[in-house]
């Protein structure tokens, strides 16, 4: 089958790949800003830069002018979901954060609603956004920044560096070399067993390093994984033609959950992982 795009006619293989193609900047070797990165490692994905922020400015916009706007005589509908919005992610917080921090309920109440904007882009019919991107010139435009998996190393990575700040903030340098030297298995320092302390070191810092690096590894590449294989899935319903409508309406409506879902996982495992590191045990 064969689909129609800004440069003719595309085989469903061409198809495919023109949709997962994000639109690319990069510097070749004499320095220029070029377009063709053929998988430069420095390449910056245009496309998934404009619409994380664009999602995220609609996100303070919207959330700021219900809270400037807030009545407690005639709440309208959307400060009535937004409130429940709020509520939903306070009470997590709430049940699953055991420190003190002012700014936990803020971050899991943006990384939810701000993941769930990015996810929900992937209810948009894949040809809309890139056909008319495509009419005015721009070759390629990836509307879901949650399949970028840049996009979502770079969320993780941050709740990843807030780990460690809050684990040295409140177990101090020394606790947090503790948390990688001496668990699972406790060392003795005392008569013959001290030989075997360096062995039981080391084991315990290449456990706890893996299990501590696989927190942002995990958080990135489950949102990814998933938003990627749900956009594959609306591309290759795309390709039936007229077929499609019945096809993309009831995975559009299961889509929904994924959506939601994904977004309020990557929320409770970032809060998950700051409580740990706030413990003091």
């Amino acid at each position: 089958m064969a689909a129609e795009s800004g440069h003719g006619p595309l085989t469903s293989d061409a198809y495919i790949q023109h949709h997962l193609q994000n639109l690319q900047v990069c510097k070749d070797e004499a320095g220029e800003w070029v377009t063709h990165c053929g998988g430069n490692f420095w390449a910056v994905n245009i496309d998934s830069m404009f619409w994380s922020v664009l999602l995220g400015l609609v996100f303070v916009i919207l959330f700021r002018k219900v809270a400037s706007k807030t009545s407690a005589d005639k709440p309208g509908r959307w400060q009535a979901f937004v409130e429940i919005v709020v509520e939903i992610v306070d009470k997590s917080v709430k049940d699953t954060f055991h420190g003190k921090s002012r700014l936990i309920a803020p971050l899991a109440l943006t990384i939810f609603v701000w993941v769930f904007l990015m996810n929900l882009m992937d209810l948009i019919p894949v040809d809309w956004i890139p056909m008319t991107a495509a009419a005015v010139g721009i070759p390629y435009m990836k509307v879901v920044p949650t399949t970028d998996v840049n996009v979502t190393f770079g969320m993780s990575f941050a709740v990843f560096f807030l780990v460690l700040f809050y684990t040295i903030r409140n177990k101090g340098l020394g606790g947090f070399v503790a948390e990688l030297t001496l668990h699972p298995i406790a060392p003795s320092f005392k008569g013959p067993a001290i030989i075997a302390a360096p062995l039981i070191i080391a084991f315990n810092f290449v456990l706890e390093s893996v299990a501590l690096l696989a927190k942002p590894l995990s958080l990135s590449l489950r949102l990814f994984g998933n938003m990627f294989a749900g956009e594959l899935i609306f591309i290759l319903i795309a390709l039936l033609g007229i077929w499609q409508l019945p096809l993309h309406f009831g995975w559009a409506v299961f889509h929904v959950l994924i959506v939601t879902l994904q977004a309020f996982i990557f929320m409770m495992l970032t809060i998950v992982y700051l409580s740990l590191a706030s413990e003091s045990h």
